[in-house]
């Protein structure tokens, strides 16, 4: 491990909200303040919500930002001021910074949910997201990436499970097996549901894989957008439930759906320690479940 990552990481999540703009100085201006606020509080991993990139379809005449299908064609021009924007203000404070989510046309000429991530020196990589919901099978036409990838930072080795891929145990069991040391879960959801489903699941990962989550949401509503029309979540930094961290494993969460940044400080070597000190063993013991399940299951009738 590096001297950088030897040392506690103070992380900021955005509580985000989806606004419309009316030009990209717009964009620009919104992106920037909220950066500066962060890193002005001594944050050095900033991490933004799924689909937050949405916003920019406000910029897209009327007849195509409110056509589900239309939208996504029209964002397309929009993504090197997009990438630039978030890279330039990573390397400006000296952050690493997961920018918003978007959707990206591949070459094929299919769409996915794409989340950026720079580092401080401009460099960058993308996780897209790898399970999608009904929305977005059934009704947007967005579909599937690739494949997981784990992220060499400053702060550390950073796995992204976007939005619902949370829900999904084996993809974190497949980050933290390649190294990742904190999981960032960038969200969109429209219900209580299911931003109780993201939350728990994170939390659920966090005690499961003896590592730490990080929680972004988008909030409020955005009316005039087909796709994020309503946002509800809280944003939160979780542990797992052990020594020298929360019993609950909060270690912060937004108290209400008010626009900003959650901030906590991380010192992911000792939440790599729990792995050897803990008081259980859950990221050792994940095998045990495949030797109790060998013999199958036994169907006993008791009545």
């Amino acid at each position: 491990m590096s001297p950088a990552r030897e040392r506690p990481v103070t992380v900021a999540t955005a509580q985000y909200p989806i606004e419309a703009f009316d030009d990209l100085d717009g964009f620009r201006a919104k992106a920037s303040r909220w950066v500066q606020d962060a890193a002005s509080r001594g944050a050095e991993l900033l991490v933004f919500p799924e689909y937050g990139a949405m916003e920019l379809a406000s910029l897209l005449p009327e007849g195509e930002r409110g056509d589900l299908a239309t939208q996504l064609h029209g964002l397309q021009p929009l993504r090197e001021a997009f990438v630039a924007t978030w890279r330039s203000l990573a390397v400006e404070h000296g952050v690493t910074l997961l920018a918003p989510s978007l959707p990206w046309r591949r070459g094929d000429g299919r769409f996915v949910n794409r989340a950026w991530l720079f580092g401080p020196e401009g460099r960058a990589g993308h996780q897209d997201k790898q399970v999608m919901t009904r929305f977005e099978n059934d009704d947007w036409g967005v579909v599937a990436g690739h494949g997981l990838k784990v992220f060499d930072t400053p702060v550390g080795r950073l796995g992204v499970l976007v939005c619902y891929d949370s829900e999904f145990p084996l993809l974190a069991r497949a980050l933290v097996e390649a190294g990742a040391e904190l999981l960032l879960v960038p969200s969109c959801t429209d219900t209580q549901a299911g931003y109780q489903r993201v939350r728990l699941s994170a939390q659920a990962r966090a005690i499961e894989q003896q590592v730490a989550v990080v929680h972004s949401p988008t909030v409020g509503e955005a009316r005039w957008s087909p796709a994020v029309d309503i946002n509800i979540g809280r944003a939160g930094i979780y542990t797992p439930c052990d020594h020298g961290f929360p019993p609950d494993g909060v270690l912060t969460i937004a108290g209400d759906a008010t626009p900003g940044w959650q901030l906590a400080r991380l010192d992911l070597s000792r939440i790599n320690a729990l792995r050897a000190h803990g008081q259980v063993n859950n990221h050792a013991d994940w095998s045990h479940q495949a030797d109790r399940l060998a013999p199958g299951i036994a169907a006993v009738a008791l009545g």
